[in-house]
């Protein structure tokens, strides 16, 4: 996995994979693709709820980014999109 942010390319499409736990039927993964990354960055932090950020990962291209570099990503400077008004 990679660490974020650096020269990160917030217009590439990525790739939102989430991962739940059921108790009954072990883990279930649901994936969702975004036009760019800053909208799937923008649906971890805003949009699902907190508990299940630890299990989240985006790719983007050929790079694979844990919940962490997907935090730093969307506290960086250089993400393009207006962020809630409470962050």
């Amino acid at each position: 996995m990679r660490s974020a942010p650096g020269a990160f390319d917030y217009g590439a499409p990525a790739g939102l994979f989430t991962k739940t736990s059921r108790r009954m039927r072990g883990q279930t993964v649901k994936y969702r693709r975004f036009a760019t990354a800053a909208e799937a960055i923008r649906c971890a932090v805003e949009e699902l709820p907190a508990p299940i950020l630890p299990g989240i990962t985006m790719e983007v291209d050929e790079d694979t980014f844990d919940h962490l570099a997907i935090l730093q990503l969307y506290e960086d400077p250089q993400y393009p999109l207006p962020r809630e008004p409470s962050r």
